[in-house]
């Protein structure tokens, strides 16, 4: 139970508040820029699905046997869900040599539109949310991740490409 506890609220960053997602999405950050240094996008990569089997694990035992299968001090699935919101800019740094430093406005506009898809979960992400297991704890935030991801590609592509920024 200890090890779930500790995967699950990412050493602890779950018990902040207010808004652990919060947090826990901002943990994910230099988490991100740690894995992206040491790896680049390949260990990201790897990092997100063991953040997400991990999650997945530490859901199930945390929330078995209660009411609530979803509990706010789960951050796991945030930080999941954030690494892949990331990956819009990972890929392209690692790809063409870029520091990934000098692509600040992708960091921002993945974690503003990671918490925006997490919190008001339109579409699928709420089809995930609503499911009430451990696989919809960790599902919606990946579905949040990739609208966000998407989300970045695009605003990218309209200052790159649009605007010639």
């Amino acid at each position: 139970m200890i090890a779930a506890r500790l995967i699950g609220t990412v050493g602890g960053v779950g018990y902040l508040r207010p808004a652990p997602g919060t947090w826990g999405s901002l943990a994910a950050l230099p988490l991100a820029w740690v894995l992206h240094t040491l790896g680049g996008f390949p260990l990201l990569v790897i990092a997100t699905l063991a953040a997400f089997f991990g999650g997945l694990w530490a859901t199930r035992v945390m929330t078995a046997g209660q009411d609530d299968h979803d509990p706010s001090e789960i951050v796991i699935d945030e930080v999941a869900g954030q690494f892949i919101a990331i990956w819009a800019i990972s890929y392209p740094s690692w790809a063409h040599g870029i520091d990934i430093t000098a692509l600040w406005p992708g960091w921002v506009a993945g974690f503003l539109l990671f918490r925006l898809f997490d919190i008001t979960k339109p579409g699928p992400i709420g089809w995930a949310d609503r499911r009430g297991d451990p696989m919809g704890v960790m599902l919606d935030d990946v579905i949040a991740g990739i609208f966000a991801a998407v989300g970045v590609v695009i605003l990218a592509g309209i200052a790159h490409g649009v605007m010639g920024l």
